[in-house]
């Protein structure tokens, strides 16, 4: 009885040794590279983006990597890839070491799975529909006679049963979020809404209100509502162009972002100009504001988080809607309390998209992006010339310029123990209000100097 009772302890504690050694395995699964394919770029090439390989991106915390695999079947019968490559985290794919897709949307097919690799290989598994038969509920042993006249009443009953419970599954089936397979980076966003092009609309410009590299800001009239107008002129035109790019990306509409209107072109050959409309803000940029006024520890902290989310937003990557499409990664790169604008109850909105850099999936960052933005708010490694051409280090650089921003704000709120200060923007007290690159090199790379 003894030895019995020590085999089965034993047989458990090995049992339960191999299933944690399990478990920790498929924990520490992790996805660096997958194989990559656009049907498009190999078409065009000839080479390029033909069962390449992709280096993932490092996750977020607590987030992981997978591959994917996207395709349809040709009148062959056979798959046509339509693309493959690294997607971010999904709870539908953790824990699949195989590529085997189950649902169909538009004819595409989808897979994903996770570890190195994994889609280089993929099958189709689709799921089993259960068809609603005439049979609904077993019955004992058949009588010798059917009841016929209760028969006719009750079989015609039991088929309008099923057609209605059949009709409310499909009505609440439709409002349910599609699964996953929505959520994958397609080969096209869903069409967005037609640019809101105003085609020479009634706008009445009344004051300039900024001057920069781009051209001028305007207050202006657009019926009964005020707007502001960026006209950029006609040697500019690549910025205008880049700028509502980035304003007409899906899921661009958020309280933190600058509001888009419209574009429009005035004017002909060099005496051309071109408008992009947006919501026009009274209070101006967050850099005008904190200079003519202090912050209370609760409003530092509203305009802190309202531009905060703002930032977040941009460098999201949003898969698919019903209504919208993908949204890749974005890059601000000239991120500064002049491009933050302030609504009137002191939310903060980002503008000025000039410079932003967008990341399609698939596609690498390129390498030839030299030292763009503001040089007070460059970071580090942007002034050494040392940056690392990846996705996250183009994010990092705008959370740097960001950390000097909360600087600004730190120094106009009132709850600090001593007076609060003349408003100076970041390293002003070093290197003055016009710095050099030099003078930024040497303040913030060679001194290593810390705000």
């Amino acid at each position: 009885m003894a030895i019995d009772v020590i085999r089965w302890t034993a047989a458990l504690v090995l049992t339960t040794f191999f299933m944690s050694q399990t478990v920790l395995c498929s924990a520490l699964t992790r996805t660096t590279h997958c194989e990559f394919h656009n049907e498009t770029l190999c078409a065009e090439t000839g080479s390029e983006g033909c069962n390449e390989t992709q280096e993932c991106d490092a996750p977020e915390a607590e987030k992981r990597v997978h591959c994917f695999v996207l395709w349809e079947n040709s009148t062959e019968g056979t798959p046509a890839i339509k693309m493959k490559g690294c997607f971010l985290h999904n709870v539908e794919c953790t824990g699949h070491p195989q590529c085997v897709g189950t649902t169909t949307r538009k004819g595409l097919m989808f897979c994903c799975c996770e570890g190195n690799m994994c889609n280089r290989e993929f099958s189709w598994a689709p799921e089993l529909s259960v068809q609603t038969t005439q049979e609904t509920f077993p019955v004992g042993p058949t009588p010798p006679q059917i009841n016929k006249p209760l028969f006719f009443i009750l079989f015609p009953l039991s088929l309008l049963l099923v057609a209605i419970i059949a009709v409310i599954v499909y009505c609440t089936c439709r409002h349910k979020k599609t699964p996953y397979f929505n959520e994958v980076p397609t080969m096209e966003p869903l069409p967005l809404p037609p640019s809101p092009n105003m085609g020479m609309r009634p706008i009445q410009l009344i004051e300039v209100k900024a001057k920069g590299r781009f051209g001028a800001v305007w207050k202006a009239q657009y019926k009964t509502e005020l707007v502001a107008v960026k006209i950029f002129p006609v040697h500019d035109k690549q910025s205008w162009q880049s700028e509502q790019e980035i304003f007409k990306l899906a899921h661009m509409r958020h309280d933190s972002i600058l509001r888009y209107i419209g574009v429009e072109k005035r004017g002909d050959g060099l005496q051309s100009e071109y408008w992009l409309i947006t919501a026009y803000h009274d209070l101006g940029s967050l850099c005008d504001y904190l200079k003519a006024n202090n912050l209370t520890w609760a409003q530092l902290c509203h305009v802190a988080e309202s531009m905060s989310r703002g930032l977040m937003h941009l460098h999201e990557e949003m898969g698919p809607t019903k209504t919208e499409g993908y949204k890749p990664a974005i890059a601000h790169r000239d991120f500064k309390s002049k491009n933050v604008l302030l609504k009137s109850d002191l939310t903060a909105c980002i503008a000025d998209f000039g410079l932003a850099l967008v990341f399609q999936p698939g596609k690498p960052c390129g390498d030839t992006h030299g030292q763009v933005g503001t040089r007070r708010y460059m970071a580090p490694e942007v002034l050494e010339g040392a940056i690392n051409f990846s996705r996250d280090a183009f994010l990092r650089i705008d959370m740097y310029a960001c950390g000097l921003v909360l600087w600004e704000l730190a120094t106009r709120c009132t709850a600090q123990d001593s007076a609060v200060g003349e408003y100076q923007l970041p390293f002003e007290e070093e290197v003055g209000q016009h710095p050099t690159l030099e003078d930024m090199q040497e303040c913030v790379v060679h001194k290593n100097k810390d705000l």
